[in-house]
């Protein structure tokens, strides 16, 4: 089963991953005019750092009472309710809010690495996750028992309405507060595979706070 990014592209959510936001002068083009319109800034290569999610409270539970156990493939970590995901490349172009439709473009790599959900002898792996800021969702493959099920499907959408201010660190840029959802393939998928109907795009997963090498 293979996913296409939708082509139409829309504005909803992109603070949700402001992330490309880094530190620099916000001196875009005074021609409104998209196509006469200069990046601010085009990073061709992004070279990390981390993706990390601080589950939320009821997101384990919900799985427990599924019966299902969550992990994490390499490269990815969970530490008590952390889940950490180093991105590992990817490319992306930041335009002055306001001068275009879409002032985000690009897409954000963490290849090896994402989650595992197992229910008895069955394990589904949702991995290499990338992120498409313009329409805030996350791509990635889904293998179950070793199968692959599908690939680039929209597993997570995500809901930047509480997102904070961007803060720098050194060489590094974070954003934090994003709201991380299961989308409802994702949804439809999981139920399928694991016989229920509980999952739904309602379901949240947590908190990103996502950190950005700058130089």
């Amino acid at each position: 089963m293979k996913f296409r990014n939708p082509r139409t592209k829309t504005a909803a959510g992109l603070a949700g991953l402001m992330l490309v936001a880094f530190p620099l002068a916000a001196c875009g083009s005074d021609d409104d005019s998209p196509e006469r319109v200069n990046a601010v800034a085009s990073i061709d290569n992004l070279t990390g750092d981390m993706t990390q999610i601080t589950v939320d409270d009821d997101f384990f539970p919900t799985l427990d009472s599924l019966g299902v156990t969550p992990g994490v493939i390499p490269d990815a970590t969970l530490d008590g309710n952390v889940l950490s995901f180093p991105i590992t490349g990817g490319h992306v172009s930041v335009f002055e809010p306001g001068s275009v439709p879409n002032y985000v473009t690009g897409t954000i790599f963490h290849e090896n690495s994402g989650l595992t959900l197992t229910a008895g002898d069955i394990e589904v792996e949702l991995r290499n996750f990338n992120v498409d800021p313009e329409i805030s969702l996350v791509y990635g493959d889904v293998v179950a028992n070793g199968q692959v099920a599908a690939t680039s499907a929209p597993l997570f959408r995500l809901n930047g309405s509480t997102l904070q201010p961007l803060k720098t660190e050194g060489d590094t840029a974070i954003l934090e507060g994003t709201k991380v959802f299961i989308s409802d393939v994702a949804a439809g998928l999981l139920n399928d595979t694991f016989g229920t109907d509980a999952i739904t795009d309602q379901v949240l997963v947590g908190v990103a706070k996502i950190t950005v090498n700058t130089k």
